[in-house]
């Protein structure tokens, strides 16, 4: 039996069903219960000729140039779950299960692809064609989880967005399609979505189903129906239908609101997945305003905080959101892997620990604790919301140590 995917949410938003000329992206990442997640940033960077890169499994070749990136990922891995680059390119996964086994050899992670397409895209289209050649050369595949008993493979879902435009990708192996979106709601899930309106595809795909016997070639070719396992093509509707109570006016807070409806399931906390680390993006389609990444750090965004970045030349790198390094003797990178699992925690995260603890065992305590967590962040907001209606060019000076700063202050909250 195929174990179930991770029940991941992720969102787009386009004017003028968001606010403001926003485009408004988010995502909860569901993931195993006591996975840490980290924050982290990376400058821009030129890379000598013939360089490689070290991947979560596999060296690939490495481009002349990669773009700055800020990502949320669990801290074992290379790639990330969600994460933005410098240029408004917004990516998330998703794990999904399709017809086609997916491959335990290792290979490329999801997770790595994500990092892959922000390093090296700087329209959601690059970022596309970067994910599909990857796809192509190196393939997916390898352990989805830090597990040393049993190895948890899947196919992977993207959802990739710019200023402009984003892109549904759906794989399995190396076969991709894609949807353009430029209007409307968006969600994807941990299952497929696409059906007949295919924008991009493997030049390959419908060769492919017809000699795996999959799609007679007579009738629509409709990707879930023809890549699903029988019944598992539900759109992830109670994630689309609490974006769309939010009628015109989704804004950075109501997707906020949205990734923590513990109702709708787009929260996660269940027995095997909880959701360890949520992002909402802003991306203005006016090139003059800056976008603006909202990260938790910390798991179940009922009980975290959103805490902005923008990025900005010599960004104050924030250690207290990264899990600490292990090097060449982490588990995770010895064969065989995940023979024991390190103590991953980052000083935000062990610091959230103890204030969920008092959530959960002392009401009046942690009422009072929530309040101020929810005014701090409606502070980042505000002031958020001040940068991206002002007339005047924003000061870099003036956010180099935002993202910092918001930790220090909710770090003090919870000492």
């Amino acid at each position: 039996r195929m174990a179930a995917a991770p029940p991941s949410y992720c969102f787009v938003a386009f004017p003028p069903c968001s606010k403001d000329g926003l485009v408004v992206f988010g995502k909860n990442s569901a993931r195993p219960r006591d996975e840490v997640q980290e924050v982290v940033y990376f400058a821009a960077a030129d890379h000598d000729p013939g360089s490689k890169v070290e991947c979560t499994y596999i060296e690939i070749e490495q481009v002349p140039k990669t773009h700055a990136v800020v990502l949320s990922r669990p801290s074992w891995l290379w790639g990330a779950e969600m994460g933005a680059n410098e240029h408004g390119v917004c990516v998330a996964n998703e794990a999904v299960v399709t017809r086609e086994p997916a491959n335990e050899s290792e290979a490329l992670l999801g997770m790595d692809l994500v990092r892959l397409g922000l390093e090296r895209g700087a329209t959601a289209k690059e970022a596309l064609d970067v994910i599909v050649a990857l796809l192509e050369e190196h393939g997916q595949g390898g352990n989805y989880y830090e597990d040393g008993s049993s190895c948890h493979t899947f196919q992977s879902a993207f959802l990739i967005v710019d200023r402009n435009e984003a892109w549904v990708l759906e794989t399995s192996g190396k076969y991709w399609a894609a949807e353009k979106i430029t209007e409307g709601v968006k969600c994807i899930c941990n299952q497929l979505s696409l059906t007949t309106k295919i924008d991009a595809e493997h030049p390959e795909l419908r060769n492919y189903v017809r000699s795996q016997g999959w799609w007679n070639g007579d009738s629509d070719f409709n990707f879930s129906e023809v890549f699903s396992l029988a019944d598992e093509h539900l759109a992830c509707s109670s994630g689309r239908e609490s974006l769309e109570k939010q009628g015109g006016d989704v804004s950075a807070q109501a997707m906020i609101d949205v990734l923590r409806d513990k109702d709708s399931g787009v929260c996660v906390d269940s027995e095997s997945f909880l959701t360890t680390a949520s992002i909402v993006s802003v991306l203005p389609q006016d090139l003059s305003f800056p976008c603006v990444h909202y990260f938790t750090g910390t798991p179940d965004p009922s009980r975290s905080i959103f805490k902005p970045f923008i990025f900005v030349d010599d960004v104050k790198l924030v250690p207290k959101v990264q899990s600490p390094s292990f090097g060449n003797d982490d588990p995770a990178k010895k064969i065989p892997r995940f023979q024991e699992k390190p103590d991953r925690r980052h000083e935000l995260y062990k610091a959230h620990q103890w204030a969920r603890s008092l959530l959960e065992n002392d009401q009046d305590k942690g009422q009072k604790l929530m309040r101020i967590m929810l005014d701090l962040e409606k502070q980042g907001l505000e002031a958020m919301e001040d940068i991206l209606t002002r007339t005047e060019i924003l000061d870099p000076a003036e956010v180099v140590d935002l993202f910092y700063d918001c930790v220090d202050t909710e770090l003090k909250f919870f000492k």
